[in-house]
């Protein structure tokens, strides 16, 4: 079969804006055109939509990641299609890659095989700008802020205090700690900084949180970039720069409309991590999927003890948003390493690693229906070194949890093979009458909080930190933000802390390093383990395979 890269170079692909006619309905003065495969949806359309009845949300999610690969964006624009082959008008909404992981070792996030969304070399590259946008807005607010310090310091700022680090969208270790400042005149004051890649930004989580340009506005504002020396929050709106930072991502913030291999539509808004941020594609764009689509097929980031942990008790408690079915994306690949066996084994059969391995793929399982109380439906990303054996041992597994378990070949059938997997997830859809349940309570404290999720999804036995962030997090009880949610910042690849524990690890020590404050994202980030929210490169990082020969891109 041909890569992922030139199957979408030779994709068929249809006019934006006559797939925003004839699938969606929305004219072509409603778009903001970037070339002729890519738009942007105005805010006047989507504001005409208030009024309408929403569709059935669907949240694709997986297994703990794998070095194998899971297909979990695969799966969604899979299923999307397959929806559509079946005569239901559906939309998908997901995230914006980022160029870390695209020059990485993860390389692009537009799906793969013959379940990709197209332009994929303009997707995994600039594609319409946002994250430039994103980036420079937060920048700007870090160059006011050391620039107010340089000029007299009028809000007296405790110069240690400073919270707001810099961002670039590239994995770029040697940036993490960084000395502002050295080459300044005489009076400039050298202090410690650093950056962060900007999937982790807080402005990309409140870009991707924000419901309207006036709803963004009021969320930069209450950024909280230092504290005086009377130990008071010093905000973004002091600096008098959020009209600023808001004319930056004023075009940002309406959703892109691309389409698949199968020219179905597809919204690609917003690329916060789910490991070191929030996971989701924007609300914006959810929200107007939803009234545009009768099914919306979204996907949370990484594992569902990450991603759609926090596409729950973060993403839908704050727009009141609510699944009506989920999918649960594990590969045989994939369940066989988390049963022990090594990368270079994945292809052989090996029941004993996929009964092993399993664990895993339970423990997400009861998650999703018992501790979130959804209807759950597994999908088995099907590979051809797949055998019987270990095909009906994951069936008679998962029966005995009381779900369906569905083998889907989107990868290499496109729609058609995903037909299966829509069947029950629409009929999960039409009899979905249970109310999700969040991990914990908005009137929690934040240690309550921490330690449900720590117990109740990672079955973590303790939680431990030391003074300092013990204290920091009594400080933002006592200020009045215990109501917020918390985001969880781990590594993807395991329940624990530690990347190297695979299948489904319990009564370990989640130790709290770090407590970051999101005031304009109204939540709290919760750093555990060794975990970075400025990634490195790997020895051999994809960027090396990446060329442009002949008019063409290529190794994407």
């Amino acid at each position: 079969m041909p890569s992922d890269i030139e199957i979408a170079q030779k994709a068929k692909m249809r006019k934006i804006a006559d797939v925003a006619r004839e699938r969606l309905g929305i004219h072509e003065d409603d778009l903001e055109n970037y070339g002729r495969y890519k738009a942007k949806v105005s805010f006047s359309y989507l504001n005409k939509l208030k009024n309408d009845k929403d569709g059935k949300l669907i949240l694709v999610t997986a297994i703990s990641p794998t070095p194998a690969g899971e297909g979990k964006t695969t799966t969604t624009v899979g299923l999307g299609d397959a929806l559509n082959c079946i005569g239901k008008k559906t939309m998908i909404c997901l995230r914006e890659p980022s160029l870390g992981p695209v020059f990485g070792i993860k390389g692009g996030a537009a799906g793969g095989g013959l379940a990709q969304i197209v332009p994929m070399e303009d997707i995994n590259l600039h594609f319409t700008g946002d994250f430039a946008a994103i980036a420079a807005a937060h920048n700007l607010l870090a160059a006011v802020l050391d620039n107010h310090i340089y000029h007299g310091n009028e809000l007296g700022i405790d110069i240690k205090t400073i919270q707001w680090k810099r961002t670039v969208d590239m994995n770029d270790r040697a940036l993490r700690k960084i000395t502002l400042g050295i080459n300044e005149k005489k009076e400039g004051f050298p202090h410690e900084g650093g950056f962060e890649i900007v999937a982790a930004s807080e402005i990309m989580a409140i870009f991707c949180l924000s419901t309207s340009i006036e709803d963004l506005k009021k969320r930069i504002g209450q950024i909280v970039v230092a504290y005086n020396k009377k130990k008071q929050p010093i905000l973004a709106k002091d600096l008098k720069v959020v009209g600023a930072m808001t004319a930056l991502l004023k075009d940002a913030l309406a959703p892109n409309l691309v389409q698949t291999l199968e020219n179905n539509p597809a919204f690609v808004h917003g690329g916060p991590f789910a490991n070191i941020a929030h996971g989701c594609n924007s609300v914006i764009s959810t929200k107007a999927a939803l009234k545009i689509a009768d099914y919306v097929v979204t996907e949370a980031g990484f594992g569902a003890d990450l991603g759609a942990e926090k596409f729950i008790d973060i993403k839908c408690r704050k727009s009141n948003l609510q699944p009506s079915a989920t999918v649960l994306v594990a590969t045989i690949r994939a369940i066989k390493y988390h049963g022990g066996a090594e990368l270079s084994n994945l292809t052989k059969e090996d029941v004993v690693a996929v009964d092993k391995g399993l664990v895993n793929l339970e423990r997400h399982v009861e998650n999703m229906t018992k501790v979130f109380n959804l209807p759950c439906v597994v999908a088995i990303n099907k590979f051809t070194s797949d055998t019987p054996a270990e095909i009906q041992l994951i069936f008679d597994r998962m029966k005995k949890l009381n779900v369906k378990t569905v083998l889907a070949s989107h990868w290499s059938d496109g729609g058609k093979g995903a037909v299966d997997l829509a069947k029950i997830v629409v009929e999960l859809c039409e009899n979905s009458n249970q109310k999700m349940q969040y991990v914990y309570e908005d009137k929690d404290t934040l240690i309550e909080k921490i330690n449900k999720i720590a117990k109740k999804i990672y079955r973590a036995s303790e939680v431990t930190m030391d003074d300092k962030v013990k204290e920091q997090i009594q400080n933002l009880q006592n200020a009045g933000y215990g109501h917020m949610p918390i985001c969880i910042a781990k590594t993807q690849s395991s329940f624990s802390t530690d990347p190297k524990l695979r299948g489904a690890p319990s009564n370990h020590s989640i130790a709290v390093r770090e407590i970051r404050f999101s005031a304009g994202a109204e939540f709290i980030v919760i750093i555990c383990g060794n975990i970075m929210t400025m990634p490195g490169l790997s020895k051999k990082p994809s960027a090396e395979n990446i060329d442009y020969v002949g008019g063409k891109i290529v190794g994407l």
